[in-house]
């Protein structure tokens, strides 16, 4: 079903690659999540409950703003593409493990699903300055929210 907005929000040359930017990291987000989840499944080791329910925090981050930037597109006028098919296929996330991970290449392996995940955000932080400062502020808080995890999970390397 084709379906458009009578209002906009954005002037149209703004709205699609606006769009795009925030699809870009809706898939993002959504794969981080899913890392996240397996990974707390599946942490063993020392440390083990303090990392299960760290990720479980970090998850709950994850969730708020991947269904804020799915909003966010549907805001300016478009239709989010969260289907597991496109995810796996348009993600920039690293494949997570499977099986039983211990604690140390757990919190290697989220840092850096984390790291790319904030770097998809920053890179489209820097291009939404001239498209759209809302869409860019919500990626700033979002960015904001995983920077402060990323700390606590690599902190835990040291």
């Amino acid at each position: 079903m084709t379906m458009e907005f009578k209002r906009h929000v954005l002037p149209e040359g703004k709205a699609k690659p606006t769009a795009e930017h925030l699809q870009k990291n809706l898939i993002a987000l959504i794969d981080l999540s899913l890392v996240l989840k397996q990974a707390h499944w599946n942490v063993v080791g020392k440390n083990f409950r303090a990392v299960h329910l760290q990720l479980d925090e970090i998850l709950l981050t994850t969730r708020e703003a991947t269904d804020t930037v799915a909003e966010r597109i549907v805001m300016i006028g478009f239709s989010p593409d969260g289907r597991s098919s496109t995810v796996a296929k348009e993600t920039p996330l690293s494949e997570y493990a499977t099986g039983f991970v211990g604690v140390d290449e757990t919190v290697k392996a989220v840092a850096d699903a984390l790291q790319k995940t904030i770097s998809e955000l920053r890179d489209s932080i820097e291009v939404l300055d001239d498209l759209d400062l809302v869409s860019q502020d919500l990626l700033i808080a979002t960015s904001s929210e995983l920077e402060k995890h990323l700390w606590m999970v690599q902190a835990q390397e040291l």
